[in-house]
């Protein structure tokens, strides 16, 4: 997988209470006495494997909407959770526990359809180069390009909201059903993989877009639920608009779509998709970070 991480963040908030009482606070309110009656299961798995089980209320805040964005938010939440949680335990331990960690939870004990690039972009930052295997094995080596290279690229991404929103996992479940099927499709997206970290180290951006067309359309044919009319007409409208290459991010069926497009051409793809909002972005090299740290002598 190529894969960046983007400046669209989860804040995730842990405060000691005066009581024993659990609180989370989310899109929802959650009050219990027991971690193992908390309805948000990413939340109540966190809490658990970092052994926070009392006496604590959670916050969650996005800056983008946190469920079916394709932009990797529930492992987002996940990656956060426990940063914040260890952080307030008095423990730090490394990016890349934290990203096998959040796969844990979500693959194993929530039983999520989905991969590890995006507990791994949240947690490294960076643009990436993610290879997994052999066995549970993941590599994720950064892609590090020099400064004018890396802004260059950075100002040719743009990120549009489509409106819809979707459940990735009825489309992931049917995309590793049909995997004897779609074999080649898969075998293409992992080798465009590598010729887009290639031309990307090369500097040849317009290369990289054209492979995120070809991945597109391969990407297409892996389930019936990747691409509908309306994600269809607004590829082909930001392509013929002078977009090098457009895809819906993460499973699809919704979300964002994003598009590589030179600088001169960017009017003519934002006039394309006036009917979609546009999400200012830019590349993050950090990944998840704790940016405020009262400690308190609480596990002592």
């Amino acid at each position: 997988v190529l894969n960046c991480a983007l400046d669209k963040y989860i804040y995730v908030i842990v405060k000691q209470r005066f009581d024993d009482a659990i609180y989370v606070n989310y899109s929802k309110k959650e009050i219990v006495a027991n971690v193992d009656d908390i309805e948000h299961e990413l939340v109540r798995e966190a809490m658990k494997m970092t052994g926070v089980c009392h006496g604590v209320e959670i916050t969650t805040l996005a800056d983008i909407p946190s469920a079916g964005s394709g932009l990797g938010s529930s492992s987002a939440v996940t990656v956060g959770l426990l940063h914040a949680l260890f952080a307030y335990r008095g423990r730090q331990i490394t990016a890349e526990e934290l990203a096998e960690r959040a796969c844990t939870i979500e693959i194993e004990y929530c039983r999520k359809p989905i991969g590890k690039q995006d507990q791994y972009a949240a947690a490294l930052g960076g643009i990436r180069d993610i290879r997994f295997g052999p066995g549970d094995g993941v590599v994720a080596e950064e892609v590090v390009l020099p400064a004018v290279q890396r802004r260059a690229f950075q100002q040719q991404l743009m990120l549009f909201y489509t409106g819809i929103t979707r459940s990735a996992d009825g489309i992931l479940a049917e995309q590793n059903a049909n995997i004897e099927n779609t074999r080649p499709q898969l075998d293409l997206l992992r080798d465009l993989a590598g010729l887009g970290v290639g031309n990307l180290r090369s500097g040849d951006i317009d290369a990289v877009g054209a492979a995120m067309r070809e991945a597109w359309e391969a990407k297409r044919k892996l389930a019936s639920g990747v691409s509908n009319g309306e994600i269809d007409a607004a590829v082909t409208r930001a392509l013929d608009a002078g977009a090098t290459g457009a895809k819906v991010t993460g499973a699809g069926g919704g979300g964002f779509l994003l598009a590589i497009c030179p600088l001169e051409r960017q009017c003519a793809v934002r006039e394309s998709l006036a009917d979609m909002q546009e999400l200012p972005v830019k590349l993050d090299r950090l990944g998840s970070r704790v940016i405020l740290n009262v400690m308190r002598d609480i596990w002592s």
